[in-house]
């Protein structure tokens, strides 16, 4: 039989209580959950490698669970399901609440644009009997990762008489991948000289696409025009048409369970399709809620929110405007009264990488989802910086429903940082924290989660839009 806890220690439990590992605390059910979850999210992330692709799957989701477009003249009333889009690239959800608009909405924002490589607009070269296409990354990337690993092809090219050709080639086994080369060790003693962050240049990410010629003896560039030839056969599509596509390049390989004893997911857009999808999810499963609930996918958030379809645009405000105006309400009087989660990663504790964190407020795997109260870099630079009274109010409700949470910061101080989209909602008036999903081995083409921080970050979602 143990021996009695001494005053001392039951003293430390109730006033210093220590963090637990999500695999003691949550029941045999609550991990099952978990991992069924995972499973429904690892096919997200296979169907949506793409911001147009991520709008597409989740509209054709939300229909079936009651969503209509949300149009002008449509009446609003409690309960009912909306949906919007926003140039095939963001998208909004909402359920009209109980309460009043004019009390606000309770809105989640994640953005669904990863860090990638994009095609230039003049791609097609041959150099030495292999074909390429020239790129420009997008968003930060450590660019020697992208070497010698396969690729695929996503996006759109609008043809000069308007039609739409949509480009998914690299994920099927029976579909030929794309490759960035990289040198072998063997006579990379020069390349080796380099920092790592110049180890592979951006104008040396070159994509190999091909290496046959046309045969004719008449042309130089052969192989360039067999590949021509093949994606006119294919699209029906002539050089200049690049001029007017989006084609991106990702990771060809799928999202799959990583561990002996599958407790982590591995795959390429964690950041931030985990904290998508989670939202995603937890609007679907939303019904008559007090508030109203939106949620809201965007994109260009890796390069600063900046266009027509980042949250620095006006079609969040718009929509919310739409939504007051339906009710006679002013929308300035709903922002003023809204309360958001912006919902973005947190980078795990790397125990291989310790030296980048201060371990007492770092986020670890398996902890639960991640309260981050500022982002920013040096002095908070770029930062909202959360209230301590809207954290009070997010922790009581987590703490209410049995949630799993810590807290984290983006690295120690001056050792870098980083953004989300926070800043861009809180300038509009509105209380806004940063909540997510921690991550290990961000931006890279193969990220991790774990399953127990990712159902946790569901949950918590889903109690906020009910809150």
């Amino acid at each position: 039989m143990s021996k009695d806890k001494s005053p001392a220690k039951l003293l430390e439990e109730k006033l210093i209580p220590k963090p637990k590992h999500a695999g003691l605390l949550l029941t045999s059910n609550e991990l099952d959950n978990s991992h069924a979850f995972s499973e429904r999210y690892k096919c997200f992330l296979n169907a949506a490698k793409t911001e147009r692709e991520s709008v597409k799957f989740t509209v054709e989701e939300a229909k079936k669970h009651g969503f209509v477009e949300f149009t002008d003249g449509l009446k609003l009333q409690t309960g009912m399901k909306i949906y919007r889009t926003n140039r095939g690239k963001s998208a909004l959800f909402a359920v009209i609440g109980k309460e009043d608009i004019s009390r606000g909405v309770n809105l989640i924002a994640a953005h669904i644009d990863c860090p990638r490589i994009d095609l230039k607009q003049h791609p097609l070269y041959e150099e030495r009997e292999i074909a390429y296409f020239k790129t420009h990354y997008y968003g930060g990337i450590k660019k020697y990762q992208w070497t010698a690993i396969p690729l695929s092809l996503h996006g759109v090219i609008i043809k000069k008489d308007g039609e739409t050709i949509e480009v998914n080639i690299g994920e099927r086994d029976d579909e030929p991948c794309f490759v960035i080369s990289d040198l072998l060790p063997h006579l990379s003693g020069e390349q080796n000289k380099r920092t790592l962050n110049e180890g592979i240049k951006g104008e040396e990410l070159n994509l190999i696409i091909g290496s046959m010629p046309f045969v004719d003896d008449e042309i130089s560039n052969k192989v360039k025009l067999n590949i021509a030839n093949i994606l006119f056969e294919k699209y029906g599509i002539v050089e200049q048409d690049f001029v007017s596509a989006e084609l991106e390049i990702v990771p060809a390989f799928k999202a799959r369970d990583v561990g002996f004893d599958r407790s982590m997911v591995g795959g390429y857009g964690h950041d931030d399709r985990v904290c998508a999808y989670t939202a995603f999810e937890g609007i679907l499963e939303t019904e008559n809620p007090e508030r109203t609930a939106i949620c809201i996918l965007t994109d260009k958030e890796e390069t600063g929110s900046d266009g027509n379809t980042g949250l620095k645009a006006a079609y969040l405000r718009y929509f919310i405007a739409d939504i007051a105006d339906s009710f006679g309400v002013k929308y300035r009087t709903v922002l003023e009264r809204t309360r958001c989660l912006s919902a973005d990663v947190n980078a795990a504790f790397d125990p291989t990488f310790p030296d980048v964190v201060e371990k007492g407020n770092a986020s670890y795997i398996n902890y639960g989802l991640v309260m981050t109260k500022y982002t920013g870099s040096r002095g908070k630079a770029g930062t909202s910086d959360c209230s301590a009274e809207f954290i009070g109010v997010v922790r009581k409700l987590f703490e209410d429903n049995n949630i799993l949470y810590q807290t984290g910061e983006l690295g120690k101080v001056d050792f870098g940082g980083g953004g989300t989209v926070a800043a861009y909602l809180a300038n509009l008036g509105m209380d806004v924290l940063d909540i997510g999903v921690p991550v290990i081995s961000m931006h890279s083409p193969f990220e991790l989660v774990a399953k127990t921080d990712v159902y946790e970050t569901y949950k918590g979602f889903k109690a906020f839009y009910n809150a």
